[in-house]
């Protein structure tokens, strides 16, 4: 794939078309990644409460880890080389791609070092003890010696989808997702020849997927079918900003996402064992959004960034306001159900009168708000695309300050759940203006006809 053939598929036509088109085999994936997980997990309930609970530990790390490595400083690398083959600057975009590998390596050393020196006393701060911290250890310790691979993996799937290749990613994705779920039970359970090795096997399975999707990717990369060449490059400072100034933002927007949700639980706890479950139920509905979000958003950052590097800013613009109308109505639709029809999505989980009332009320009162948190993370990932990450940065960050500020304050749950809808209120509202007013993208809405069209 060269310039010649990238030019009329993402800088003119149905640009609807164009996102969706993009943004499906992300969504299937992710779908994929879902399900393997809520399998594993049942796979590791038959080794009993403790083997459950040192995984469920370790699940919000890992979590942390794979937002940062995909949306966050694999937004900054898919960003990065989409501006670059934009502009005409193939050789760039080639060397971006071998950057995205040391970048890779860096981050997976640091998440590597960081959980085994500092994941006893985390799981230990997060109540783990006995048989359930020593879990947590042998999981976690496993999990994140694949940290390096795991970590090139996705940003040179990031950097692909930056190209504009989604299918390939997509195919080794879910190719490893499929090994993974053969591999699990048996090296949890063992069979044959292969030895039982309980939490252990796990992590083992989990060390396959990522040294075998990095493979996989680097092989592909190397041959004359992949839009980027994978090859050593020099290192050059000017490209690991572009690919920071982007990526560094949207890892601390990561971290922020993740507090907010989690003073929102603490705050919620202090409601009783039946408004944390309630809340719990509830809230994994705001999760089911991410991976909807994150498939339109990723097509949002290869669309837009294309567009900003061929100077075309006016149709990046459009593209972002596509996205933010397409996430916002998908996101609306299932935000005003769960707000009307509540017990639908609880009941699947709990009947308990107590957990299914707090449930409820925060469903009704927050759900409403799912289009402007649609909308919001619509333009956040778009904002990427442009390398203008200033604005989402600030919505983030407001998000953060009315729980931990305003929600601290609430004195009943039901006020501390209108606060949680205020803050996806904020964080939509603050995106749109960013990008309807062009402060956003430093750029004043200006008429098209005179507005500047020279790069930013």
């Amino acid at each position: 794939m060269n310039n010649a053939t990238i030019r009329p598929n993402f800088l003119e036509g149905p640009i609807a078309k164009q996102l969706l088109g993009l943004a499906w085999p992300v969504l299937v994936v992710l779908a994929l990644q879902t399900i393997v997980a809520v399998a594993e997990t049942w796979f590791v309930s038959f080794l009993g409460t403790d083997a459950l609970a040192g995984v469920a530990l370790v699940f919000p790390v890992f979590m942390l880890m794979t937002m940062m490595s995909n949306g966050a400083i694999g937004g900054g690398v898919s960003s990065a080389i989409a501006r670059a083959l934009g502009a005409g600057r193939r050789g760039d975009a080639l060397s971006l791609a071998w950057h995205a590998v040391v970048l890779g390596a860096a981050f997976g050393a640091l998440f590597t070092l960081g959980v085994l020196l500092g994941g006893p006393a985390l799981f230990r701060a997060m109540g783990a003890r006995g048989d359930t911290l020593s879990a947590a250890l042998l999981y976690a310790n496993l999990v994140f010696f694949s940290a390096i691979p795991g970590w090139i993996a996705n940003l040179l799937a990031a950097a692909l989808r930056g190209a504009g290749n989604v299918r390939v990613p997509a195919i080794v994705t879910a190719a490893g997702s499929f090994s993974t779920l053969a591999l699990s039970p048996l090296f949890i359970f063992g069979w044959g020849p292969v030895p039982s090795m309980g939490v252990a096997g796990a992590g083992v399975a989990m060390i396959v997927f990522n040294v075998g999707s990095a493979a996989a990717l680097a092989l592909y990369m190397r041959s004359k079918r992949s839009p980027l060449r994978l090859a050593p490059q020099p290192l050059k400072r000017q490209l690991f900003a572009d690919v920071l100034k982007v990526g560094l933002l949207s890892a601390v927007g990561t971290v922020m996402a993740n507090l907010s949700v989690v003073v929102t639980t603490g705050l919620v706890g202090a409601n009783g064992r039946d408004a944390i479950a309630g809340y719990g139920l509830a809230s994994r509905l705001d999760y089911l959004l991410i991976p909807l979000l994150f498939a339109l958003g990723t097509a949002s950052v290869t669309m837009v960034g294309m567009n900003i590097g061929a100077g075309k800013h006016e149709r990046a613009r459009q593209i972002a306001w596509t996205g933010a109308l397409v996430s916002a109505l998908a996101t609306g639709v299932i935000g005003f159900l769960a707000a009307l029809f509540p017990q639908a999505w609880l009941h699947l989980f709990s009947r308990e009168p107590e957990v299914v009332a707090a449930g409820a009320a925060y469903l009704s009162r927050v759900a409403p708000f799912f289009i402007f948190f649609g909308a919001g993370m619509s333009i956040y990932f778009s904002s990427q695309g442009a390398g203008r990450m200033a604005w989402p940065f600030a919505a983030g960050l407001t998000r953060l300050l009315i729980v931990c500020v305003i929600g601290a304050a609430a004195a009943t749950l039901n006020g501390l759940f209108w606060i949680a809808g205020l803050s996806y209120l904020a964080f939509g509202a603050i995106n749109l203006f960013a990008l309807a007013s062009g402060y956003g993208w430093g750029l004043r809405a200006l008429p098209a006809k005179v507005r500047p069209q020279e790069p930013y």
